[in-house]
């Protein structure tokens, strides 16, 4: 006689635990496959009794008397001792009360699973379909016995089967569900590969490790759905049975919106608002607490997802518990520049960016207040949602964005899409020359100087050791030989002064040192690049490109500068191109800047650029001077000779006014 297991204290949720947690714990039950037998047409047995059953179901619903019995359907032959354990199972099944926690049905769940330890995961879920099909195929053919079937007809009484149309809409959305558990199994089923070999077929792997969770989702779903399979005459159990199934489908509805985010392709269905309502709002009536974004910007305590309409959302998810301070300094850094000048980048408004800082308050985190800090950045322009507490939006979090207690930066584009998993990473390389932070945008910039870094190596091979390092590097170079001096000397000064357990350090190479037969054939080198960029721009107009040809040119500009210039790097990512003098005394004031905010809390190079911009305000800017000694004339506008000699005129020189007022004109 199967006695039910008592329950125990301390069960897990399955809905607050991630699909890594539950792949982790299913595979604790799953021994090697030793039981050989043909689950495929078990599968087709118990889908047949459970599509019989939702036609029965359906005729109810109908008013109609009998089934059409005029279809036949032979039952395929099984070699599997099938009764024992499947009335087992099914018993099992239908002992966790109507009215028990979820954690129950996962205590059944796991029980089943330990008892199905030597078959395939194909099998478990066939079984298990096979078990449930037991009760429910009984169910509905006692609901609807044969014309003159009086035995059916008491043994309908005797189980409670009654007034079973009154309930039209709950056993229609019972029956939904139950052919989404078919469909289930069915892809395990289809994706059973045991024929291939992971080596010959890699993709398998990730496949294979899907199944098992897939299979764990179908079992206990069958289990909580077996003990309401004799509710549906009884009002109350109705209702638990018609909010587990909607809280299922809702959460399958939320995931689907969620994870069409990080897919390539785009569903124009789906925006912004979209997401951030799946994610983050839970829906009327629900036992989650009523979310509250605060706005920092208009000082408004309660606003709507809709605010976030046609906006970038860079999306930054913490728990009370983290240690987020980094990512606080660093956010509060790029919050201050996008108030400056200018107000758009690369063609996008700095005003279309929003942060959105949630949050997370797990159960057992207890009633911990919000940090000061988050308080505080309601002060800062950024959107914040304090404790939140909805279950669903967190486990979604775990799972589609794999967070794991640690914060993380994400920016959503107006269109619902994951443009950059690490935002993090992209602020912190790039600062607010990364706007709008898209992992396009960190491709693009680390791109975008690959030109200098590939005629540099070409030229002088002993760079690449210390790009290498990936520590922060100074490249400089001049023909004034006293800049040059007093510029390295300033940086000897600096490496002195960093040299601590918690700074940064740096290491510096002089253009040419090595062999000044190398200048004048790296100048050569990148006039022939402006020109092919220039080429390159006729035929197709590249975001990429442009950014490529203006930093040429600006390179190109500063080579005449009389004090030099200066590339500031760390790695191959380019932070900064300045002009020497500015350069030279932002060096010899570090002492003085390391003090300020932007390097303490953020970076060396932000610290460095920022004192770097001021340095430069501070002096008499010289418009742009480049002379050109037989250029290529096919970059320039070709002019007829005024005097109709028949020939196109032949560039020498170009003079053009000064737009600064600064310098009578601007020879080139």
């Amino acid at each position: 006689m199967f006695k039910a297991i008592p329950h125990h204290q301390g069960l897990v949720n399955p809905f607050e635990i991630s699909d890594e947690k539950i792949l982790e714990k299913v595979y604790q039950t799953h021994f090697h496959c030793v039981e050989k037998y043909d689950h495929g047409s078990l599968y087709l047995v118990a889908s047949n009794v459970i599509k019989h059953s939702i036609e029965t179901s359906e005729l109810i619903f109908k008013n109609e008397k009998q089934i059409n019995q005029d279809k036949e359907e032979t039952a395929p032959s099984i070699s599997f001792p099938r009764l024992p354990l499947l009335k087992q199972i099914s018993c099992q099944m239908i002992c966790v009360g109507s009215g028990e926690k979820d954690e129950f049905a996962d205590e059944i769940t796991i029980l089943i699973l330990k008892q199905l330890r030597s078959y395939s995961w194909e099998a478990k879920a066939a079984i298990s379909l096979a078990a449930f099909a037991l009760e429910f195929g009984k169910f509905w053919h006692l609901a609807l016995p044969p014309r003159g079937d009086e035995l059916g007809k008491w043994l309908a009484e005797l189980n409670g089967i009654e007034n079973l149309s009154e309930n039209k809409e709950q056993l229609s959305r019972f029956n939904g569900l139950m052919k989404k558990v078919m469909e289930v199994i069915g892809e395990c089923m289809t994706n059973n590969n045991e024929e291939y070999n992971i080596e010959d077929v890699p993709a398998l792997a990730e496949t294979l490790h899907h199944i098992p969770v897939l299979v764990y989702w179908a079992i206990i779903t069958l289990v909580t759905s077996a003990t309401h399979i004799h509710s549906f005459t009884h009002k109350e159990l109705r209702e638990k049975c018609k909010m587990q199934i909607g809280a299922i489908e809702d959460y399958k509805r939320r995931k689907d919106i969620i994870s069409s985010a990080i897919e390539t392709t785009t569903n124009k269905d789906i925006d912004i608002v979209n997401f951030l309502d799946a994610l983050i709002i839970p829906n009327n009536g629900s036992q989650d607490q009523k979310l509250v974004v605060y706005n920092g910007i208009s000082r408004e305590q309660q606003v709507g997802v809709q605010d976030f309409k046609n906006k970038y959302v860079l999306l930054f998810i913490s728990s009370i518990d983290d240690n987020f301070e980094g990512e606080i300094q660093l956010l509060k850094s790029m919050n201050e520049k996008l108030k400056e000048d200018p107000k758009e980048i690369q063609g996008y408004k700095k005003e279309d960016l929003k942060i959105l800082w949630i949050q997370l308050v797990d159960e057992g985190d207890g009633d911990e207040k919000p940090s000061k800090a988050s308080l505080e950045n309601l002060e800062k322009g950024w959107y914040v949602v304090k404790e939140f507490k909805f279950k669903t939006g967190i486990r979604l979090m775990r799972e589609v964005f794999n967070y794991k207690d640690k914060a993380i930066i994400m920016l959503i584009g107006p269109q619902g899409k994951v443009e950059n998993h690490d935002a993090k990473h992209t602020i912190s390389t790039w600062g607010i020359d990364g706007f709008p932070f898209r992992a396009s945008d960190h491709i693009r910039l680390t791109k975008q100087w690959d030109w200098f870094w590939n005629v540099l190596t070409d030229l002088s091979p002993s760079i690449r050791e210390l790009i290498e390092k990936g520590c922060y590097l100074f490249i400089y170079g001049s023909t004034n030989n006293k800049w040059i001096q007093d510029f390295t000397t300033a940086l000897e000064n600096l490496n002195e002064s960093m040299k601590s357990p918690e700074t940064t350090s740096i290491e510096w190479y002089q253009f040419g040192r090595e062999s000044p037969k190398i200048i004048p054939c790296f100048w050569i080198a990148i006039d022939n690049l402006l020109l092919s960029t220039k080429k390159q721009k006729k035929n197709e107009e590249k975001e990429e490109e442009n950014s490529v040809t203006r930093e040429i040119q600006k390179l190109l500009l500063l080579k005449q500068d009389p004090n030099g210039w200066v590339v500031l790097s760390k790695g191959r990512q380019v932070k900064l191109l300045g002009e020497g003098e500015a350069m030279l005394y932002t060096v010899k004031a570090f002492d003085a800047w390391k003090k300020g905010r932007l390097y303490k809390e953020v970076s060396f190079d932000s610290g460095f650029k920022h004192h770097y911009e001021h340095e430069r305000s501070k002096r008499k800017q010289k418009c742009a001077h480049r002379e050109f000694a037989n250029y290529p004339t096919d970059i320039l506008a070709q002019i007829p000779c005024p005097v109709k000699c028949g020939h196109e005129m032949e560039v020498t020189s170009v003079n053009y006014k000064c737009c600064h007022g600064l310098e009578s004109s601007h020879h080139i």
